[in-house]
């Protein structure tokens, strides 16, 4: 198996085996045993789970998965991994996304480029290719947000937004299964992209925020299927 897939395997394993054992996960060696490696491999990739404060190493106990699995980049492993998070998880980066982004469509109306307006009508031009195709805008529509934030010229801003979305990006192709959801996010963003070349960074943060008020039902509805806890 290869190291960049190993990783996210181990801790899948890892957490499953928790689950049923107090949060205690199997030994060095029974890992080894387990995935056929050496314990050398195995010791490695651990201290990679323990930097990323995913796992814990106890003096005469073992190795504990921890319990609370909070922060933005514990959650994106695991995301990409496969791990199942918890709604309200899921739901409260989805939140704290939304803050960012209504924040980024002001500040991109001010700083972007004439290579970040081309990338935009880019977008916006394969968006209109798949609605009459009759297709989704999932990948699209991600792409047209983040690149409003890569609008900002603050590459912080941008890595940060980038993780928020891995957590939601395996829902985004069932909502956008429904044309008139692409329809009304392609016609969104078209508004918000008017703002954004005319310069006027109050209105395209007004026309962001609408729009993302707008789909605060959409994450509700997007969460439903994995738990019943998700704010209204």
């Amino acid at each position: 198996m290869q190291e960049n897939q190993f990783l996210p395997t181990l801790a899948s394993y890892l957490l499953t085996v928790a689950k049923s054992n107090s949060g205690k996960a199997p030994s060095e060696r029974e890992l080894a045993e387990h995935f056929e490696v050496s314990r050398g491999q195995i010791r490695e990739a651990l201290a990679i789970l323990e930097a990323m404060e995913l796992i814990e190493r106890r003096a005469k106990s073992g190795i504990y998965v921890k319990e609370n699995q909070h922060g933005i980049e514990q959650m994106a492993f695991y995301a990409r991994a496969g791990i199942p998070l918890e709604p309200m998880q899921i739901y409260e980066a989805v939140e704290v996304r939304k803050i960012h982004e209504i924040q980024a469509a002001e500040l991109a109306a001010e700083r972007a480029t004439e290579e970040n307006f081309e990338r935009l009508r880019e977008i916006l031009r394969a968006s209109e290719e798949r609605i009459a195709d009759g297709e989704g805008l999932a990948r699209l529509d991600h792409e047209f947000h983040l690149e409003i934030v890569r609008a900002t010229q603050n590459s912080i801003f941008h890595n940060i937004c980038t993780t928020f979305y891995v957590l939601s990006e395996s829902r985004l192709p069932v909502y956008f299964e429904k044309e008139e959801r692409s329809r009304k996010s392609h016609a969104d963003h078209m508004q918000i992209f008017d703002a954004l070349v005319n310069r006027d960074g109050s209105l395209a943060k007004a026309l962001m925020n609408s729009h993302l008020r707008n789909a605060r039902s959409y994450w509700s509805e997007l969460l439903e299927p994995t738990g019943e806890n998700t704010p209204k």
